[in-house]
């Protein structure tokens, strides 16, 4: 089996996020796209739909859980919130645990743990069983997307890694637009323990297709001390950090959208089921649009998506009960939402490269599930407090803060763009004789002479 490298934190005194760009040569605007490995991808973003289905699904279910277990709501609530600290806690120990499997065998596994999970949970009579199951299936949950990060960059050469990481968290994406709005419509249906029942069959199909479809991906490299400077996770753990602030104020209001939101989609034709489908389905496309995006595209886009998310969080009151308002709002937060986390991945998977890209792969879901857990449980201590309605506005804030530091960086990352493309341009018209940059190749963070942040090492 494959040996991963081990994880390596490595700080620095100072950095741009203009260091978090790949180093190797443009392609010609006439070269072909990179081609895909559709099957693997695909089978991937389909284990990715039930990672995001099973984490969400006691937001769908929120109602008819909390009746049947005989708690309050907010306890429900603090299911989502718990799940995401699990993984917070869980991501990295087991990532190392595992390092010497291939990152196939770890998906697939992990699928399988997963599958156990949600079958406790839909047998459960107990609240506490259910939380102990959850807990089992959050500490699965962090190993499989730290692995699934991983290697969707390992599969493809770097040309083609936006498009990569959108269609693998297309299935993410596909677990709100499908599952958690199928879920709600079972529970009112056929009951909780049935969505939970059917999440397990599905992750246990996930596993075989991993195992069976899915390609095992190039080695990663391991350069010998002095073939490179050594990169730094500094930027990537900041930009990330700042992410999940923004995330902490969406999931305060997301963890209770079917509370937030009842009152205009009583009126709407399929109720809150319609709605949670809109509101996927402007995610969906969402990601689709950050797949067409360059590196400096993306650079603009994510500050730009954060400042959104804080906006349509203050925007949520307006909806009162009026249901195209409601409409407008979830069209809004479907799409600034679902383009931040393909944004966040496909920034850091491309400045990680190869030598930090499994120190990438786990600070990714450890942060982001951070601002899951802290914005899950902010919301449950706002609706036991002061009720549903009054989360909107302290989410907004909160996201407003993560959105303004992403902000500064990209300002702050603006004159070192211009002066490194005039370095570029000049060293590119005095060299005649150097080689042709690696597809493949990165610039460490930290490592390009032409920038503020250096090797602190």
């Amino acid at each position: 089996m494959a040996s991963a490298p081990p994880l390596t934190f490595t700080l620095v005194s100072d950095f741009s996020v203009a260091d978090m760009r790949p180093s190797a040569a443009p392609r010609s605007p006439s070269a072909p796209p990179a081609a895909l490995p559709w099957p693997s991808l695909l089978v991937l973003a389909g284990s990715t739909f039930v990672l995001v289905t099973g984490e969400m699904l006691p937001t769908a279910v929120l109602p008819a859980m909390s009746a049947d277990l005989g708690v309050p709501p907010g306890r429900t609530g603090l299911l989502v919130s718990a799940w995401a600290l699990t993984v917070v806690l869980a991501s990295v120990p087991l990532v190392r645990l595992t390092a010497r499997w291939g990152r196939r065998d770890v998906v697939a596994a992990a699928l399988v743990v997963f599958a156990a999970s949600a079958t406790v949970t839909a047998l459960a009579d107990a609240y506490a069983l259910v939380l102990a199951a959850r807990l089992l299936g959050a500490a699965a949950c962090g190993l499989l997307w730290s692995t699934v990060n991983a290697h969707t960059a390992q599969l493809v050469p770097a040309a083609g890694l936006a498009r990569a990481v959108a269609v693998v968290l297309g299935g993410a994406t596909l677990g709100t637009v499908l599952g958690v709005p199928l879920a709600n419509l079972a529970a009112a249906t056929g009951g909780w323990r049935g969505a939970f029942a059917g999440l397990a069959v599905l992750a246990l199909v996930a596993a075989l297709l991993v195992r069976t479809v899915v390609l095992p991906g190039r080695p990663d490299a391991t350069p010998a001390d002095g073939d490179a400077p050594r990169a730094s996770l500094v930027p990537i753990l900041v930009v990330v950090g700042l992410v999940g602030v923004v995330l902490v104020g969406h999931f305060a209001a997301y963890t209770f959208v079917t509370r937030l939101l009842a009152g205009p989609a009583a009126a709407l034709p399929g109720g809150m089921t319609a709605l949670l489908l809109v509101l996927g389905v402007a995610s969906a496309v969402g990601v689709a649009v950050v797949g067409r995006l360059d590196d400096r595209g993306t650079a603009v886009a994510l500050p730009v998506t954060a400042v959104a998310v804080a906006v349509v969080l203050a925007a949520v009151p307006a909806a009162g009960t009026h249901p195209v308002a409601a409409l407008v709002i979830a069209v809004a937060w479907g799409l600034t939402t679902g383009a931040l986390p393909p944004l966040t991945q496909t920034t850091v998977m491309r400045a990680a490269g190869e030598s930090l890209r499994t120190a990438a792969g786990a600070v990714i879901p450890v942060v982001m599930n951070g601002g899951i857990a802290a914005g899950a449980a902010l919301g449950s201590v706002v609706v036991d407090r002061a009720g549903a309605g009054a989360v909107p506005l302290p989410a907004a804030l909160v996201a407003a803060a993560g959105a303004a530091g992403l902000a500064v960086l990209a300002v702050r990352q603006r004159p070192v763009r211009r002066v490194s493309a005039l370095t570029a341009s000049t060293s590119s018209s005095t060299s005649t004789a150097a080689p042709a940059a690696s597809p493949q190749s990165r610039t460490p963070i930290g490592a390009d002479s032409n920038q503020p942040c250096m090797n602190g090492a």
